[in-house]
């Protein structure tokens, strides 16, 4: 059974050669009996010049050339001879030749020569090329048939019967699809007619099944030349036939590697790794191929797999890649993505523990083989002709990231072991580019995690304000930007408000992001103004700075970032803001006009430039709508920081959409846009705390004042339905007041606010703030602030214009008074004590 296909000379590789190669026919004498126009064109003889003469005078030099009966008889001893000559051109010149003579044999065991001569010396660069043809023309077997006009065969090589199988008998006398019948034939013997008609020669591949046990398929290139008389007239054709299975299956491989290099590694996303791997290799290697991924490849995380022996207990792997030359690739019982089950006793486990490939040439499914032991499988291979089978590790630094199935159903070669080296080599490849993958993956997997444990999982406004946000990083292959938000509580029902900017992406920024987010909520714990809180953090990221330059002599290079710090205050509807160098925020009011508050800049964090920030105070009515956003929701590419504001601003004028949608309207002005940085934005709706919610006393700062403070506090906790915390508040309230009386002079003030919790406020005109301290047993003093901790669930002091304010929250269901609290000494007989330490939770520090 053979096949054809027509290809050009240039198309094919230099084992094809005999196509260029001079072609001569000599009888056993050593008379030319047949030329060709190739070898016309080389020595410039025609074939009415040579056609009858001895080819020891046409064709070799006299001083060189063996006498023709001599040459002859060595031919006939060696049945045929390869090597270098020279010869003669029609002009005097000699040409430096590779020549090889091979036999041939007609009836009656008749004797005839072919010569190829092939030129090797025209030039230097090509002199290279020629010795390749040389080695090639002498140690290539030729298979080699000249046939009549009618395409019978005339002669023949015994070469030619080790290529398809058809004894010299048989042949001889007889066309070719007389011996061979099939369309494949008639479509070579068409190309033969057509070289005797035209002349010039062409070349053909055939496929041929060898007679061997079991037979193997080759495929064999196939010259044809026309032979001329010396009148010119076509003798016949003479077929030179090339076994170049091996050549075109290395081919097929450099061209899967070729095509692997470029393939492969297209993206670092593993999957779409291992599905160009199962492409690639179907059908040109196998006709159904499948790539499992060990799970921590897939996902990112977890430990990774090492070579060698295991516990006894297998990893999980996943399906990454598939690919059949049927349809819906029916082999597997596994989709993409599904977890693949392996039984122990499968050679994948030897593979697991080995690193090293497993081949099954004849894959075995008789009874007691691993494949009892796997059902699905075992199912899949009857059903869809699974013969042959090679399982490939995919490894990189010692790590196995998966392994790549390799099997046969349609195609009936077996696989051997030039095909591992070839799997092997492809699945290498494949192993760099999923091992980048793998690596990027986890890195992603980190940053992301790290982003969004740095930023805030829910944002809490209290009764102060409603929220909402949004982050869209620049970046969205990798999702992690600098950008950072928050909302913090404060005393008094206030609450913070925070947008930062961290100049650049990538793990980085994130880092330094979650430092300065950790720095801020630090000092707004400390209860600082906006403009002092941002001056204590630029301090800080300029000493961040300075920790991280490598060396002394180095300048500290600056973080570049960002921040707009704000706190609102629901009792008195008053907001104080401060910026470092961030866009100002957009404020609309209940009416949907839209303005950009002018506050002064600031410098950018850390820069040191000493230049104080300065806070600004406004009045915002209930319902406000406030956003705090960062520069990459406003610039882009191609507009201006103005035009990116004005797009904003309209979005956001329609303050009665749910805060949702507006988040949505505003990250939909970027749709079409190329953004140059990540896109942040915080919305907060305004709430404001009613009268009845907020009430204030201006005491004398005498010693009547601890009286009168624990009466009205007991009042009014009345009038709120609060009496189970009469007991501690009026405790606390008595403790703060009895100190601000010894430690502070002139009028006193004292707030209640009941809004999430119960907040007690002392306000006095001392700038010394309270520290907690552990009396001993001897003291008389110095139990007070220790009581109000017990009580409180969190306790603090910040500055106010005139003095400070000392606050003490409650939680409104009233915890159980601890026995050792009862049992302290009376108000009147404890004296306060003063330090610095502020915002205390419980005993302990107080937490953001």
């Amino acid at each position: 059974m053979i096949s054809t296909d027509e290809m050009t000379p240039g198309d094919h590789p230099n084992i094809r050669e005999p196509a260029e190669s001079a072609i001569a026919m000599l009888d056993q004498q050593g008379t030319v009996v047949g030329w060709t126009r190739a070898a016309e064109r080389l020595v410039g003889h025609s074939a009415a010049d040579v056609v009858g003469r001895s080819a020891s005078v046409v064709l070799l030099s006299c001083e060189e050339a063996p006498t023709t009966p001599e040459f002859v008889e060595q031919c006939r001893a060696q049945h045929g001879w390869s090597g270098t000559a020279t010869v003669r051109h029609r002009d005097g010149h000699g040409l430096h030749v590779s020549l090889r003579v091979s036999m041939l044999w007609g009836q009656d065991d008749t004797v005839r020569w072919l010569v190829s001569v092939t030129d090797i010396g025209t030039a230097s660069g090509e002199a290279t090329d020629g010795s390749v043809r040389e080695s090639l023309l002498a140690r290539v077997p030729m298979g080699i048939v000249v046939r009549d006009p009618h395409l019978r065969c005339t002669w023949v090589n015994d070469t030619m019967e080790s290529h398809d199988g058809v004894p010299r008998d048989r042949r001889l006398g007889r066309r070719f699809t007389d011996v061979l019948p099939g369309r494949e034939a008639e479509t070579l013997e068409a190309a033969m007619r057509e070289v005797v008609r035209s002349g010039p020669a062409t070349v053909h591949d055939y496929r041929a099944w060898l007679p061997s046990s079991p037979p193997e398929e080759h495929t064999f290139a196939a010259s044809i030349f026309c032979l001329q008389g010396a009148d010119g007239r076509a003798l016949g054709v003479c077929v030179i036939n090339v076994d170049v299975t091996e050549s075109r299956r290395a081919r097929d491989r450099l061209a899967i590697l070729s095509e692997g290099s470029t393939r492969l590694g297209s993206s670092l996303d593993v999957m779409r790794t291992s599905q160009e791997l199962a492409d690639l290799a179907v059908p040109l290697l196998a006709d159904y191929v499948a790539v499992d991924l060990e799970q921590s490849v897939t996902y990112g995380e977890g430990s990774p797999v090492r070579v060698g022996p295991s516990d006894g207990s297998l990893p999980v792997f996943r399906r990454a890649g598939l690919a059949s030359i049927r349809h819906g690739i029916p082999e597997s019982p596994w989709g993409r993505g599904e977890a693949v089950p392996w039984p122990p006793a499968a050679p994948f486990t030897d593979v697991l523990r080995t690193g090293r490939p497993h081949l099954e040439p004849v894959l075995d499914t008789a009874p007691g083989t691993w494949i009892d032991h796997d059902p699905a499988r075992a199912r899949k291979i009857r059903e869809n002709g699974m013969h042959s089978l090679m399982v490939i590790p995919i490894r990189a630094r010692r790590v196995l990231l998966g392994m790549a199935v390799f099997v046969r159903t349609t195609d009936s070669r077996p696989f051997q072991e030039v095909d591992v080296l070839l799997a092997e080599e492809l699945v290498g490849r494949a192993a760099l580019s999923l091992d980048n993958a793998r690596q990027y993956a986890r890195e992603h997997t980190t940053a992301l995690a790290l982003q969004r444990n740095l930023l805030p999982h829910r944002l809490k406004g209290g009764t102060a304000v409603e929220t909402a946000s949004r982050y869209l990083p620049a970046d969205m292959d990798h999702g992690v930007g600098g950008d950072w938000f928050d909302v913090i509580p404060l005393s008094g029902a206030r609450v913070a408000l925070v947008v930062g900017d961290v100049v650049g992406h990538g793990i980085n920024a994130a880092a330094t992001m979650g430092r300065l987010r950790t720095a801020v909520r630090t000092l707004a714990d400390m209860e600082l103004p906006p403009d002092e809180l941002l001056t204590h953090l630029d301090d800080t990221v300029q000493r961040l700075a300075e920790a991280d330059t490598d060396t002394l002599e180095r300048c500290p290079a600056p973080l570049g970032a960002t921040c707009l710090y704000a706190v609102y205050d629901p009792v008195t509807r008053r907001c104080t803001m401060a910026r470092a160098g961030h866009p100002p925020p957009a404020v609309v009011d209940p009416q949907g006009r839209v303005s950009f508050p002018d506050l002064p800049t600031g410098t950018p964090l850390g820069v040191g430039l000493g230049v104080p920030f300065e806070a600004v105070e406004l009045e915002l009515p209930e319902g406000s709508l406030l956003a705090l956003y960062t520069d990459g929701l406003i610039e882009t590419r191609d507009d201006d920081i103005e035009e990116g504001m004005h797009r904003l601003g309209t979005a956001l004028a329609q303050p009665s959409r749910s805060l949702e949608d507006l988040c949505d309207r505003a990250l939909g002005t970027l749709q079409g846009r190329a953004p140059c940085d990540d896109s942040t934005l915080l919305l907060v709706r305004t709430r404001t705390l009613s009268p009845a919610q907020a009430v204030c006393w201006t005491l004398p700062g005498d010693q009547t004042a601890a009286r009168h403070a624990r009466h009205m506090a007991a009042r009014q906790l009345a009038e709120w339905g609060l009496e189970g915390l009469e007991d501690p508040t009026k405790l606390i309230v008595s403790e703060l007041v009895t100190n601000a009386v010894r430690h502070g002079s002139g009028p006193i003030g004292l707030r209640l606010i009941r809004h999430q919790v119960l907040t007690c406020e002392v306000f006095d005109t001392s700038t010394c703030s309270p520290r907690l301290r552990n009396a001993r047993t001897s003291d008389e003093n110095g139990r007070g602030l220790f009581l109000i901790a017990r009580l409180s669930r969190r306790w603090g002091c910040r500055s106010a214009p005139g003095g400070k304010v000392v606050w003490a929250e409650e939680d409104l269901a009233p915890a159980p008074v601890p026995a050792r609290t009862l049992g302290a000494p009376p108000a009147h007989e404890r004296r306060p004590t003063e330090a610095t330490a502020v915002g205390r939770r419980g005993a302990g520090c107080l937490s953001p």
